[in-house]
């Protein structure tokens, strides 16, 4: 066993050398799975793939550590099987968010039961450093686990969507961390009994994860939940090298390595320092309406409603870019937009949809929404791929997705949105937006687009309802 790992219990069955073969292919094939994943032929068989590739793990284990008899263990997979197929048949797309957010968080507990019982030495050898991998794994493990119950809690508004800032926020994360220091680092030093250790661990942890995620906003969840995804791999990962268990380290630092990865892409997209998500030092205002507030729509003012007939403008356009947001995820308008796409192509006109990196509420929730309205995977362009574009094209239709599109990110310094790479819908010739209201979006700044006047057409109110009223009359 590679020294960096703690020992593995004696009585496994398969060969070091043919057991490290096995792990070795495993891995390469569930990176085989996340490379389709990029691709967006291949993903749905990505996905397929690193699924089989995780059940041939689990009997991997399940073999090697001569396990198969326990007859209760088959108890549980059935239980947990069945809990996943349940969530896969109820569980609506647009709730797909919260779903990825639990999923993470039970990543998390189950690195936190795994770090906790290799702390107690049962099932592995105990050393110092399968004990300090141990402490690592809790402490990630139930960060995880409650940072990503907030994320879901207020995915699905149990919570408030807007950020909750507890007065001196930075204060009592730097204090808290400066205590989960202590706890890996004191029981080296002086005679601390393991249930302190433990129960320290995981209280501090467990408070941190709540303070970091319940200062996120709605307009931050994707880079948070993007976070807490690569948490439950790293946590993972450390939860292997305590136990000795060198399958999971690598699939949980496959894991860790890509979330980070598009963390940080994500970041990059959102303008937004990594550090300053952690520490809820974000520069994002909360624009959270009430109920009575979202009924109070701004009035539109006079000079900034178009004299074109837009149904003229629509059959004439020939090259047409839709912008979906989290407006449309919120109205469930993803099959409208599809049909949307799809009178235009009747109309003989190139139909293209633009995706911004950090729309909606989880990576890719553009992406998964219109999948489910079939729209065609080769029609989905990232930013950097069309945002060139938009100047050439006849038509420019924006559906719930407001600061990602505001032009003030390129010039309004000191708002929370400036340098945030924004896709260039405003270089459009012509521009329809259907948006609830004229009100600013998550980052609480005014977007002038909805005052130019000349080529922006507004249709207000819920996207669902303004897209159905326009599809009636678009023949």
């Amino acid at each position: 066993m590679n020294s960096l790992l703690a020992p593995q219990p004696e009585l496994t069955t398969i060969p070091d050398a043919t057991y490290y073969v096995i792990v070795g292919l495993l891995t390469l094939v569930i990176l085989l799975g996340i490379s389709f994943m990029s691709k967006v032929k291949l993903a749905r068989l990505g996905n397929q793939i690193s699924a089989v590739a995780m059940l041939f793990a689990i009997a991997l284990t399940l073999i090697n550590y001569e396990i198969l008899p326990v007859w209760s263990l088959y108890l549980f997979l059935s239980i947990g099987s069945l809990i996943g197929v349940l969530l896969a048949i109820r569980v609506k797309m647009i709730q797909m968010p919260q779903l990825v957010a639990l999923l993470n968080g039970l990543g998390g507990l189950a690195s936190l039961i795994v770090g906790g019982y290799a702390y107690l030495g049962v099932g592995a050898a105990v050393d110092p450093f399968s004990q300090i991998a141990a402490v690592v794994a809790m402490i990630v493990g139930s960060v995880t686990f409650s940072g990503s119950l907030v994320a879901a809690a207020k995915l699905h508004r149990i919570l408030p969507q807007k950020p909750i800032v507890v007065k001196g926020h930075q204060l009592w994360a730097g204090l808290l961390l400066l205590l989960l220091a202590f706890a890996i680092v004191l029981p080296m030093f002086i005679n601390v009994t393991k249930g302190a250790v433990i129960s320290a661990s995981i209280v501090f942890a467990l408070s941190f994860g709540i303070l970091f995620s319940i200062r996120v906003g709605g307009a931050d969840m994707p880079i948070t939940i993007s976070l807490l995804n690569s948490f439950s791999g790293v946590a993972g990962a450390i939860s292997g090298l305590a136990i000795g268990e060198v399958l999971l380290v690598t699939v949980g630092g496959i894991v860790g390595a890509s979330g980070l990865l598009l963390t940080q892409i994500m970041c990059k997209a959102m303008n937004r320092s990594l550090l300053e998500i952690l520490l809820g030092k974000s520069t994002a205002t909360p624009n959270e309406r009430t109920p009575e507030e979202e009924t109070q729509r701004l009035e539109v003012p006079g000079d900034a409603i178009s004299k074109v007939d837009p149904f003229e403008i629509a059959r004439n356009a020939k090259n047409v870019i839709i912008v979906p947001g989290y407006g449309m995820a919120i109205a469930q308008a993803q099959h409208l937009v599809k049909q949307l796409g799809d009178k235009f192509s009747r109309h003989n006109a190139k139909v293209r949809y633009a995706i911004h990196p950090v729309a909606g509420r989880m990576p890719g929730h553009m992406n998964v929404l219109l999948a489910e309205a079939d729209v065609d995977y080769d029609d989905l362009f990232e930013m950097d791929e069309i945002n060139d574009d938009f100047t050439k094209a006849d038509l420019t239709i924006v559906v719930g997705a407001n600061d990602v599109i505001n032009p003030s990110a390129r010039e309004a310094q000191g708002t929370p949105i400036y340098g945030m790479p924004i896709l260039n819908v405003d270089k459009s010739p012509q521009i329809f937006i259907f948006n609830y209201d004229l009100q600013p979006g998550y980052a609480g700044v005014k977007n002038p687009l909805y005052e130019r006047g000349s080529g922006v057409h507004l249709f207000l109110g819920n996207a669902a309802d303004t897209l159905k009223d326009f599809l009636e009359h678009f023949e």
